[in-house]
C-alpha cells in the first residue's frame, strides 16, 4: 500500500513539472550530471568512461545541484562512468529532493546492495535505470542478466523508487534476442521496461540488420511499458537508419554537465558549448534553445529527444551556433575506447 501511495505522489510531482515545462519554455527540463567518470566495466560500445578518475568532491556536486535548481531545472539524472562508485551519491539525491527536483540515477547495477537500496529509499530517490545488454556476459558487455539477477531481486523486494530496465539493440551486441529475455524478466519483477538503440564506440548510428529488426518489432508489439513508447517514431527511424526531423534543445531544455562542471549538448557532443555551469545563464539558455544542432537527424540520445517533445511544435530554430566554449576542448573527444585514441592522435 505504501508503495502505491509513493508512486501516486511521484506521478503527481512529475505531472506538475510536465505542465510547467509546457507553460514556461525558459528553464531546463532535464539535466544529466556526472559525479564520477570512472567505471568498473569497459563495455565495447561505450565512450563515456575512464578507469582512473576520482569522485567529484561532494561540496562541488552540491554547488552544481544548487545552480541547476536556481536555473529552474525540473529533473536531474545522475550518470557516469558508474555513479554508484561515488560514496556520497545518496546525499546528492537527498539534496535534489530538498531543492524540489525529480531525482534519477542510471547505473550498471553492480554496486547495488540491500544497504544501497535502503539509502536510496531514505534519500527519496524517484527513478533508477539499469541497462542490461545480454543474458550471459561476453567481450562486448558484462552487464548481463545472469550476473545482475540477485540485484534485481533485491530491488523488487526493497525499492520504494521506480525501476526501469533498459534492454538494448545495436552497438555490437552479439545476441539481439537477449533483449526479449531481459524485457520479460523486468516485467516479471514488476519493473518498467524500455528498449534502446545504441550507437557504436564512435557515437555513430548503425541501422539494425534483419535479425535485430525482428527483435525490435517483437519488443514493440509487446506494448512496452517504458518511456520509449512516447518516442516510437524516433525509435522506428533510428532502427532503419533514417534521419529524424526535430528541434534539439540541448544546452537549454537539456543540459549535460560533465565531471569538470562544464555544460555540453550531450554525452556525444562534449565540447559544445563547453561553458562552466557556474557561468551558465539565461543568455546561454536562450541562444541554445534557438540554435539548430547539426547532429540532430541521426541522434541516438533518447532522453534529449523526449525532452524536445515539449517544444518541437513551437519556436523554430535559426540562431547560428557559437564558437566552441569557454574552458572546453576545441572538439568533442570520447571519454575512452578506440575513438578517443584516434581523436587524440589526430
Amino acid at each position: 500500500m505504501m508503495r502505491l501511495v509513493t508512486r501516486a505522489r511521484r506521478l503527481a510531482r512529475v505531472a506538475a513539472r510536465g505542465a510547467w515545462a509546457l507553460a514556461d519554455r525558459r528553464h531546463p527540463i532535464l539535466a544529466q550530471v556526472v559525479p564520477m567518470r570512472r567505471c568498473n566495466l569497459a563495455c565495447a560500445y561505450c565512450n563515456e568512461y575512464d578507469a582512473v578518475s576520482s569522485p567529484v568532491p561532494l561540496p562541488d556536486m552540491l554547488l552544481r545541484l544548487d545552480k541547476l535548481a536556481e536555473l529552474g531545472t525540473s529533473m536531474i539524472t545522475v550518470s557516469g562512468g558508474e555513479p554508484l562508485l561515488h560514496p556520497d551519491l545518496d546525499v546528492m539525491v537527498a539534496h535534489m529532493r530538498r531543492r524540489g527536483m525529480v531525482s534519477s540515477v542510471i547505473t550498471n547495477g553492480y554496486y547495488l546492495s540491500p544497504d544501497r537500496i535502503r539509502r536510496f529509499n531514505a534519500a527519496r530517490l524517484d527513478y533508477l535505470q539499469i541497462s542490461i545488454d545480454n543474458v550471459e556476459p561476453d567481450e562486448v558487455s558484462m552487464k548481463s542478466l545472469r550476473l545482475l539477477e540477485p540485484k534485481l531481486r533485491w530491488l523488487a523486494e526493497r525499492a520504494e523508487f521506480s525501476v526501469n530496465i533498459n534492454s538494448v539493440i545495436g552497438g555490437g551486441i552479439r545476441n539481439p534476442e537477449d533483449a526479449l529475455v531481459v524485457a520479460r524478466r523486468a516485467r516479471e519483477l514488476g519493473f518498467t521496461s524500455s528498449i534502446g538503440i545504441i550507437h557504436d564506440d564512435e557515437g555513430q548510428l548503425r541501422p539494425l540488420d534483419e535479425r535485430q529488426m525482428a527483435v525490435y518489432r517483437q519488443l514493440r508489439s509487446m506494448g512496452s511499458r517504458g518511456d520509449t513508447r512516447v518516442n516510437r517514431l524516433f525509435q522506428d527511424n533510428l532502427a532503419r537508419g533514417r534521419p529524424n526531423r526535430w528541434r534539439c534543445r540541448a544546452g537549454a531544455r537539456y543540459l549535460y554537465v560533465d565531471e569538470a562542471g562544464l555544460v555540453h549538448y550531450c554525452s556525444q557532443q562534449r565540447g559544445a558549448p563547453g561553458i562552466p555551469l557556474a557561468q551558465y545563464g539565461r543568455e546561454d539558455f536562450r541562444r541554445e534553445y534557438d540554435t539548430p544542432k547539426p547532429c540532430a537527424p541521426y541522434c541516438t540520445v533518447n532522453c534529449v529527444q523526449r525532452v524536445a517533445l515539449f517544444d518541437n511544435w513551437r519556436s523554430p530554430q535559426k540562431t547560428s551556433p557559437p564558437p566552441r566554449g569557454r574552458g572546453a576542448p576545441a572538439a568533442a573527444v570520447p571519454a575512452s575506447g578506440p575513438a578517443r585514441d584516434r581523436a587524440l592522435a589526430n
